[in-house]
């Protein structure tokens, strides 16, 4: 099936790109998104994951920091840089809240500076905010589409696989409080009242209230109807070999895999002419890679982005994108 004729269905509403770094996901990102919105005639945002952001350059604007802007010169197109720092920053404060309130609800009396700095140094945090940051785009509900332009396989792949880890957290989390506060009640000789603060204990009610969000983030992530993941290769060796372990990795968290996008592919009519040994061997050699992918992945390959005569930096040529996806 074509990329064209994926997007066409009026489902879908949640794409990732992704891949080695360096294959051009952020420009494929950015057609498809074009395509979408301006072809296809439905609000679209543009959101990065990545640590370091392309999109601004990619679009020739300054779209760093600034929250959700609109593209100019598209009807329905907006972009967004998530900045990391403030995002990390903000979860930090976040888990903070949590960890205090949880320590007076409990009673306990202690120094809660070494809980909250074991929790916000832990490696994978960074990915726990983004994850955070990431399940609020997807529930925010106020586009038709969402598309994803996700960090290198290593990075998003942590990113992806904190859906899992976060909702393990939170079912300990709130068997631990639920122990809790059950052995309070125990000991508590004023039962109907304790049982009322249960009730209305905090740290409990946000614990349910953050597993309902992840439930329903991970729930739309697995929806075949409603998300696809993409992954950008180029007509090489060691980007084709990548993306074959990285969809493997996709699949295990049941993300429904959208296809396979071939990048900078050198055409073949713009060189025909040519008797350069050098481009008489880059030919071969492509149509060798390009033979090696559609092996590897059987009907999986749904569109061909040439190698432009010029660098995508402006919407022009994010358009010729969108142009070479919908063939």
């Amino acid at each position: 099936m074509s990329f064209r004729e994926i997007v066409s269905n009026p489902k879908l509403k949640y794409l990732f790109f992704g891949g080695k770094g360096g294959v051009g996901k952020t420009v494929v990102a950015a057609g498809a998104a074009y395509y979408i919105s301006e072809a296809l005639g439905r609000r679209v945002l543009l959101s990065s994951t990545n640590p370091v952001h392309s999109l601004s350059s990619c679009f020739g604007r300054d779209y760093w920091g600034r929250g959700v802007c609109h593209v100019d010169g598209t009807k329905n197109l907006d972009v967004i840089e998530i900045d990391t720092t403030k995002t990390v920053e903000k979860y930090k404060e976040s888990v903070r809240n949590k960890i205090m309130n949880f320590l007076k609800t409990a009673g306990i009396t202690t120094d809660p500076e070494p809980f909250i700095e074991a929790a916000t140094t832990n490696p994978a945090f960074e990915e726990a905010a983004m994850f955070d940051e990431m399940v609020n785009i997807l529930l925010s509900e106020r586009y038709d589409a969402y598309v994803f332009d996700t960090a290198p396989v290593a990075h998003t792949y942590r990113l992806l696989g904190m859906s899992k880890v976060y909702d393990l957290w939170l079912r300990k989390m709130i068997k631990s409080r639920e122990e809790a506060l059950s052995t309070r009640l125990k000991l508590s000789f004023r039962k109907e009242r304790i049982i009322e603060e249960i009730k209305k204990d905090p740290l409990l009610l946000e614990t349910l209230e953050t597993r309902k969000r992840t439930e329903e983030a991970k729930r739309l992530l697995t929806d075949r109807e409603k998300t696809a993941f993409f992954f950008v290769t180029l007509p090489l060796a060691l980007p084709i070999a990548v993306i074959e372990r990285f969809i493997g990795w996709v699949r295990t968290f049941e993300i429904p895999v959208g296809g396979v996008i071939m990048n900078c592919v050198i055409p073949e009519e713009a060189v025909k002419a040519s008797t350069s040994p050098y481009i008489v061997n880059k030919l071969r050699e492509q149509a060798h890679y390009i033979q090696d992918a559609c092996n590897r992945f059987p009907g999986m390959i749904c569109a061909y982005v040439p190698l432009f005569e010029t660098e995508v930096r402006d919407l022009q040529m994010i358009s010729r994108v969108a142009e070479a996806l919908a063939k």
